[in-house]
């Protein structure tokens, strides 16, 4: 019975990790040795507000595990006055030059011109918000800037597909 009972508790735990309660993260920077926007200016979280954002946090030896998530979400065209996404690059978890990321950003760039690129020099995000390193995350923020919703690792099709559900939803408010 204390077997089924620590199952219970485990599955709980993990569902309510992936449930849509908006959830306020601690306030982050990322600017000179921490990191910052491509052209070397600072972002601060305190911009992710006024629009529904989804933010990849990717290792860059992982950039193709949530491909299919990103295709589908540009798929959608979802309106740019009401959406945005952030794709910040875990340049801390590669082995692989700052060169030849920036040539893989590049080709990100004309792909997911609308996307806003952020460097994470120092695993900034991975130490004050608890994401997966070594791999990708997917966080769902609302308009206030709150967490909505997150996929830590390979998002499997359900998680995808919940994922756009919530933005559609959140659109249609």
């Amino acid at each position: 019975m204390k077997k089924l009972l620590f199952v219970f508790y485990f599955f709980a735990l993990q569902v309510g990790a992936q449930d849509s309660t908006p959830t306020t993260l601690p306030l982050v920077t990322l600017e000179g040795q921490t990191g910052g926007r491509l052209d070397g200016t600072s972002w601060n979280s305190n911009e992710i507000k006024d629009k529904i954002t989804v933010l990849f946090y990717v290792d860059p030896d992982e950039k193709d595990l949530n491909e299919p998530t990103a295709e589908l979400l540009k798929i959608e065209k979802f309106p740019l006055e009401k959406y945005a996404s952030i794709g910040v690059i875990n340049m801390a978890a590669t082995w692989l030059p700052n060169f030849a990321i920036e040539n893989s950003l590049k080709q990100k760039l004309k792909k997911f011109s609308d996307t806003l690129y952020l460097r994470d020099l120092k695993k900034v995000l991975v130490k004050e918000w608890g994401l997966k390193d070594d791999s990708s995350n997917i966080l769902l923020f609302d308009k206030s800037g709150k967490l909505v919703y997150k996929i830590m690792g390979k998002a499997k099709p359900e998680e995808s597909q919940k994922l756009i559900t919530l933005i559609k939803d959140m659109l249609n408010k």
